[in-house]
């Protein structure tokens, strides 16, 4: 009694070659790389025997938590000279390490020059800054040219009709 109700579901062959190939032609779509070259490695910090480190008591807004405890931190790479004080935080470990951060940075500035992370990340910034710029002024040119055009177009018509229907005519 059940075997009547109950149908058996089959695929036709064509049916799983239909379904096979949809899901083979899936394919997988990269993004282009954000950057066209390289970017250079962040610089890593150099070596704690190669600076001073000492803690120092901070100044300006922060209020009296600032003023008491000693968490600006200043930094002396021994081998060049460089001085370097940081308080952009009121915890002493968070200002230790942008300490270390900003040291390496301008030691790569120093070593390297213009391969520098910071001088060619400065440079894509500046390109696409003047990129903007140089859009915008094609975008604002465009539209005033534009306007020109309507205007100078409307003063032709309004010329012809003046000319047209009293053009035959002589004022003798």
């Amino acid at each position: 009694m059940l075997r009547g109700l109950l149908s058996t579901v089959r695929r036709s062959p064509a049916l799983e070659y239909a379904l096979r190939s949809c899901v083979a032609q899936r394919s997988i779509t990269t993004s282009p790389a954000q950057w066209q070259k390289k970017m250079p490695d962040r610089p890593k910090p150099p070596p704690e025997d190669d600076f001073t480190e000492v803690f120092l008591k901070g100044s300006g807004p922060g209020g009296q938590k600032i003023n008491k405890t000693s968490a600006a931190v200043q930094l002396k790479h021994i081998p060049t000279g460089l001085v370097l004080k940081v308080q952009e935080h009121r915890s002493r470990s968070q200002n230790r390490k942008l300490a270390r951060q900003l040291l390496a940075e301008k030691l790569d500035v120093m070593e390297r020059g213009d391969q520098s992370r910071k001088a060619v990340i400065g440079e894509i910034k500046k390109k696409k800054k003047s990129s903007a710029t140089k859009k915008s002024k094609r975008k604002y040119k465009r539209l005033e040219e534009n306007k020109a055009d309507e205007a100078s177009g409307d003063e032709g018509e309004d010329f012809a009709e003046e000319e047209g229907p009293d053009a035959g005519k002589g004022s003798a």
